[in-house]
């Protein structure tokens, strides 16, 4: 996708931000220019690290998410205030690569279960066939063998439709050994770990029988069926070569990191610990991870804060220099927030209206009601912390809190929530400081 496409795919989840859309997908684009060179210029191209600087709910996050779903990428999402140095209690720093690794190998195994959906599917149902028709014994006539194929292809069709789902048959659970995901765990203790599983596992019993409804039996042969035909090796490796070539590890809360030039002595001996662990990993090393090796020099890092309580500038000098491009976002006004409310693909509105939908209740919303809403957010962030768009969904549930806990009252019928419903429900609270620093 080009920088523009990518963009536009963006509008539709977020409103505004325009600026810290377009660095994030010349970022992107640029990740597809560098695959496309030489090999010897691409070692030495190296990802622009973003720095994002907003206050919480103006879709920071948001936009890292919604930009590597779109482009199939290995993602991880991380808070910088878990992490600690080394010797205080907390994460290791390294942890978030491999939190993206694990990310990397199950995107990957998803792409491999698509692509072999027909063998897989086909491994179940010949299971639960065998299970409900015995097999021939060798020798059987040619007679036999007919209508056994028969009687298999109209079962098969039977358990396909779904029409089987509820009898039981009695399947064996393959006992696989334990796999230790604990990216926080040393490498070597989750080795061991997995070893002594696999020890323990080989004295114990065989495979286990269960008795489970077919409908039950698809979905634990599905697993079975991955592991025995998809090749978990290569799935691995690939994986660790996507995590490393087109990874994105997105760290947020940055600002809790930097010691402020306003305090008074250090608060907290370790965040400087931290943003020195932070700078091999970003600048490019290697870390150990239980499915091999892995470089970081490619890796694109997305940091993100409020610094509200510090500045960027509070940031070791060091650290600043591995996030050169920097973007601001902006505060919501009513405007944005009326649009977030509207024009946004799956927006909080159309969820509400999705989720009474099951109690048979069509809900409407007026447009009046609608600016209404997100006047009376807006007027809540100001008057309290300013939480941006997440505001809409306290200020959307309260308005909504009764019908949706009496929706049995209003089964068949379409609610009409108005501009005077909305101002009922919120003008009090709004108006009242401490009540809205509670409710809202």
């Amino acid at each position: 996708m080009t920088p523009k496409e990518i963009v536009a795919y963006l509008d539709e989840y977020i409103i505004g931000q325009n600026d810290a859309k377009k660095v994030v997908a010349i970022a992107l684009r640029n990740r597809y220019r560098r695959l496309k060179l030489p090999k010897e210029i691409q070692e030495e191209i190296m990802p622009k690290n973003i720095l994002m600087i907003g206050s919480t709910g103006v879709g920071k996050t948001e936009i890292a998410r919604r930009m590597a779903k779109m482009m199939g990428l290995p993602f991880a999402k991380v808070e910088a205030s878990k992490y600690t140095e080394v010797g205080f209690v907390g994460r290791d720093v390294e942890s978030m690569v491999r939190d993206l690794v694990i990310a990397s190998i199950n995107l990957v195994k998803e792409e491999h279960q698509v692509k072999n959906v027909t063998n897989i599917e086909k491994y179940v149902l010949d299971k639960i066939i065998q299970k409900l028709i015995p097999p021939l014994p060798k020798g059987a006539s040619e007679q036999k063998i007919e209508e056994y194929e028969k009687a298999a292809a109209k079962m098969r069709s039977r358990v396909e439709s779904g029409e089987m789902d509820h009898l039981k048959i009695e399947i064996e659970i393959i006992k696989r050994p334990l796999e230790i995901d604990d990216s926080n765990m040393p490498v070597e203790l989750a080795k061991v770990q997995e070893t002594v599983a696999k020890v323990f596992s080989g004295y114990s019993k065989g495979d286990s029988k269960k008795e489970v409804t077919i409908k039950e039996a698809k979905n634990l042969l599905r697993t079975e069926a991955s592991e025995a035909l998809l090749d978990m090796e290569s799935i691995r490796q690939e994986g660790l070569k996507r995590a490393e070539s087109s990874g994105i590890i997105f760290i947020d809360e940055i600002d809790k990191v930097a010691v402020s030039s306003k305090s008074q002595g250090r608060q907290d001996p370790s965040k400087e610990g931290v943003q020195r662990d932070l700078l091999p990993i970003v600048e490019g090393s290697l870390v150990n991870t239980k499915y091999g090796s892995i470089k970081t020099d490619h890796i694109l890092f997305i940091a993100a804060g409020a610094f509200s309580l510090s500045k960027p500038s509070d940031l070791i000098a060091e650290l600043q220099g591995r996030f050169p491009l920097r973007v601001e976002l902006d505060s919501l006004d009513e405007e944005v927030l009326y649009k977030i409310l509207t024009q946004t693909k799956n927006s909080i509105l159309r969820q509400y209206e999705a989720l009474l939908k099951v109690e048979e209740v069509i809900l409407k919303f007026e447009d009046e009601a609608i600016r209404a809403l997100a006047h009376y957010s807006q007027k809540a962030n100001e008057k309290t912390e300013d939480i941006g768009a997440r505001r809409l969904h306290t200020v959307v549930e309260q308005v909504l809190e009764d019908i949706s806990f009496e929706a049995e009252r209003y089964q068949g019928e379409v609610v009409n929530i108005t501009k005077e419903l909305v101002k009922e429900k919120l003008e009090a609270l709004v108006a009242n400081v401490d009540m809205a620093r509670y409710i809202l």
